[in-house]
């Protein structure tokens, strides 16, 4: 697991980015932290973690120790690796704390020299996309680490986000799940229209964000609390339950559910359900990060076990 460096103490201006991405502070930070006595970091309910940039390979199916059978999406990782650790200091004096990835390799000529530049400092290769993750103060990442499918444990939640796929101009049943007019009498080829959208004289318009047809998809969605099913660190494929949006090969961004994993945690810690702060057969997660160093040290796939109770069994 990697250990926890110090950064260095300044006295940031109000407003102002600090990017700590020099490879060669954070190896010799790395090395020093080795050879002193602090523990390596753990996962506190507290804190949270960095995500991941993946690719949707597509669906598939899967089949549990009952024989139930488990639709799952395939998310793959290529070469996700941190580039930055970003801290902001907002005009109230609070911190704002991040980690940047980039993922997918591409060729140096189609990137931008002021890219080149940035990854160059970084030590890693030029990616296609670069985003960054809202972290807590101890859940920075050095840079230039090479993250793993493994950042994620089977059995643990978490949410996708993607731009969805977009179905043009859709009417308002299709867009808004309207009910339409009457299907035989008193109504004339008028089916499937929105009907009456506006008022009398007062106030004589459309109110704004009147459900409409429209424009629908093509924009940033988050699918909330879908499960690992299955981690394979060999080829950095992640399985989870359920559909993610975006089309096939589209870069999603993974990252701990929100609900279900940061706020239940802290919830539950908050009240002293400390058999509840993960969910079950979750005993931690990889803190900072799952690099592929750990991936190494862990069977190639892992799968989540199945439910106790099989769903073919009825309920007395």
């Amino acid at each position: 697991m990697l250990r926890l460096w110090k950064l260095k103490q300044h006295l940031p201006l109000p407003g102002s980015r600090h990017i700590h991405s020099t490879v060669s502070n954070n190896a010799a930070a790395a090395g020093s932290s080795s050879a002193s006595s602090e523990v390596a970091p753990k996962w506190t309910p507290n804190s949270i973690r960095t995500g991941l940039i993946a690719r949707k390979r597509g669906m598939t199916a899967m089949w549990d120790d009952h024989g139930a059978r488990v639709p799952v999406t395939v998310l793959q990782v290529e070469n996700c690796q941190v580039t930055a650790n970003i801290k902001t200091v907002r005009p109230d004096q609070t911190e704002y704390h991040a980690v940047q990835v980039a993922a997918s390799d591409r060729p140096a000529k189609t990137t931008t020299a002021q890219m080149l530049g940035h990854f160059r400092k970084a030590g890693v290769a030029p990616k296609r996309i670069v985003k960054e993750f809202p972290v807590t103060p101890d859940a920075h990442v050095p840079v230039g680490t090479t993250l793993s499918a493994i950042h994620f444990v089977p059995g643990q939640f978490v949410d996708v986000i993607s731009k969805s796929i977009g179905k043009g101009f859709q009417g308002t049943m299709k867009r808004w799940n309207f009910k339409g007019l009457r299907a035989s009498h008193g109504v004339s080829v008028s089916h499937r229209s929105a009907g009456a959208i506006g008022a009398h004289q007062d106030p004589g318009r459309v109110w704004p964000g009147k459900k409409m047809a429209g424009r629908m998809g093509g924009e940033r969605t988050t699918t909330q609390n879908l499960t690992v099913v299955r981690v394979d660190t060999s080829l950095d494929l992640i399985f989870v339950k359920g559909c993610v949006p975006g089309v096939d090969d589209a870069f999603v961004m993974i990252r701990d559910a929100k609900k279900k994993m940061n706020q239940e945690a802290q919830a539950n810690h908050a009240q002293g359900n400390f058999h509840k702060i993960l969910p079950k057969n979750v005993d931690g997660l990889p803190f900072p990060a799952g690099t592929v160093e750990l991936a190494k040290q862990l069977p190639p796939v892992i799968v989540a076990p199945s439910k106790r109770r099989s769903p073919f069994v009825p309920i007395e």
